[in-house]
């Protein structure tokens, strides 16, 4: 999350138009390191889960604040995080072998990410809840069909697809593009940022407990076995 937040400052303050999220390889984001939690939280629990706590919601907030257009291209698997954060960007260009999973309750976590607001807005009630509660995966055409994904690409072609549209945006200006996400943003920030300082507490509240804590442990526990 500290390499986002940095690419995300130095984006805010360089020259560029828009930033262009993707990743390496055949996966977006794959969500919870399992070992990295069992260490962290096996050393001072309260303490490391209050922090991770404060660095999610610190990097959700650098995505709220930011006032350059952000296009994303998803070309794999996009779980947890990687997949809430998604409305908070403007453009989501998806490869045909992307899909979409925000497994909270499964994990033993409350939702993050403002998907606990954004979710239900974006694809309805019924279909957020099934996501947030039960872990539904979505398919690339799903989540276009639902308005989470703007459109969907062939894998052999996806990057090429993906350039030539960042291009045509770069060539806009770069005040019109900046104004325009304010005009269509501005009326939302308020709201995210208060949904966002919510679910951070919220988190917090739940790992502050020892059932909720014990809960979260134990699962990542067995996760790192079955690994």
């Amino acid at each position: 999350m500290k390499e986002v937040r940095r690419a995300l400052c130095n984006a805010a303050t360089d020259d560029s138009k828009l930033l262009l999220l993707s990743a390496v390889g055949s996966v977006f984001c794959s969500g919870l390191d399992y070992s990295y939690l069992i260490g962290r939280l096996s050393s001072d629990r309260r303490k490391e889960s209050t922090r991770i706590a404060e660095a999610i919601r610190d990097f959700v907030k650098a995505f709220i604040q930011f006032k350059k257009p952000i296009v994303v291209a998803i070309n794999g698997p996009a779980l947890g995080l990687g997949a809430s954060i998604l409305p908070l960007c403007d453009i989501v260009w998806a490869s045909e072998k992307a899909w979409f999973q925000t497994p909270y309750a499964t994990i033993r976590l409350t939702p993050a990410g403002c998907s606990s607001y954004t979710f239900p807005q974006i694809l309805g009630v019924a279909l957020a809840n099934e996501m947030l509660f039960c872990g539904r995966k979505l398919t690339a055409q799903e989540a276009c069909s639902r308005g989470l994904v703007s459109q969907v690409f062939w894998p052999t072609t996806f990057s090429q697809e993906v350039m030539l549209r960042v291009k045509e945006m770069a060539s806009c200006s770069a005040v019109v593009l900046e104004e325009s996400k304010c005009l269509v943003r501005s009326f939302l920030k308020s709201v995210l940022e208060d949904v966002n300082e919510k679910e951070c507490l919220m988190l917090k509240q739940l790992w502050g407990s020892s059932k909720g804590l014990d809960s979260l442990f134990s699962y990542l526990q067995d996760k790192i076995y079955e690994v």
